[in-house]
């Protein structure tokens, strides 16, 4: 499993009362994805949210694989997950959709970027 990847796994509702699988894009590095036990990822949603802190993701973001729909990437929905939990890769996203998930994270954790 590597940074960009779209994997398919267990998200936790936010309330913590259940888990449903849903695809989620690999954001964690593969400097700490490698020799970790767990990636960390955020979730995807085909529920399209334009809120600022989603990043829209359709065909032309994916560098390998095939999207079946236009979705969100949920980037204020964060998981640290084992990899053991993981249930496959569907996909990979293009550097350029990376780049504006980070962007919106780096303005998550600092407003003032």
């Amino acid at each position: 499993m590597n940074q960009r990847d779209i994997v398919l796994l267990p998200f936790p509702f936010s309330d913590q009362t259940g888990l449903k699988v849903r695809p989620a894009i690999i954001i964690s590095n593969d400097h700490f994805n490698k020799p970790s036990e767990d990636v960390i990822a955020c979730a995807i949603t085909s529920a399209i949210d334009k809120s600022k802190h989603s990043v829209l993701l359709d065909q032309k973001d994916i560098e390998i694989g095939y999207l079946h729909q236009q979705s969100s990437i949920k980037v204020e929905n964060i998981l640290k997950v084992k990899k053991s939990l993981i249930l496959k890769t569907i996909a990979t996203v293009n550097k350029n959709a990376l780049t504006k998930v980070l962007g919106v994270l780096q303005k998550i954790v600092d407003p003032d970027q």
